[in-house]
């Protein structure tokens, strides 16, 4: 019998402390997580040191000319060379990604405020063929 008490006893207190947790008792529900977004690149490790590649693995580049942190200078024929990392109408910053407006009215992502681009020179993940095409073109890295 003495068992019995106890035993009962027992589960009187785990499902108390159960309740007391907010696990059926007259709490407010949790409150909601805080949205997670998502960096629109990535670091990887080359033998030539980091570059960072958009999330299929191609690489991206970024424009000197591009200088004020706020607008792209690649626009028209220009992005027939050099693809903006195009960012969704409602994307927002996230560490050191920014999103900018550009001259079509469409967004895409910019790395410590440059606009980067990927190249259709580069017809794999790691390839990273724009760079040789113009002096003026650059591989993205983190710390630039």
């Amino acid at each position: 019998m003495f068992r019995c008490i106890v035993a009962a006893a027992a589960i009187a207190l785990a499902s108390g402390h159960a309740l007391a947790n907010g696990h059926g008792g007259g709490d407010s529900p949790p409150p909601p997580k805080p949205e997670e977004t998502t960096a629109p690149a990535k670091v990887v490790l080359t033998k030539q040191g980091p570059k960072l590649v958009d999330l299929k693995g191609m690489t991206l580049y970024y424009y000197e000319r591009d200088t004020t942190g706020k607008t792209s200078n690649c626009n028209g024929k220009c992005t027939e060379s050099w693809v903006p990392l195009a960012a969704t109408t409602d994307a927002k910053a996230v560490g050191d990604f920014t999103v900018i407006n550009r001259n079509d009215g469409s967004k895409m992502w910019a790395y410590r405020y440059r606009p980067l681009y990927t190249s259709p020179a580069d017809k794999a993940p790691g390839d990273a063929n724009g760079n040789a095409m113009t002096l003026q073109w650059r591989i993205a890295r983190p710390g630039d």
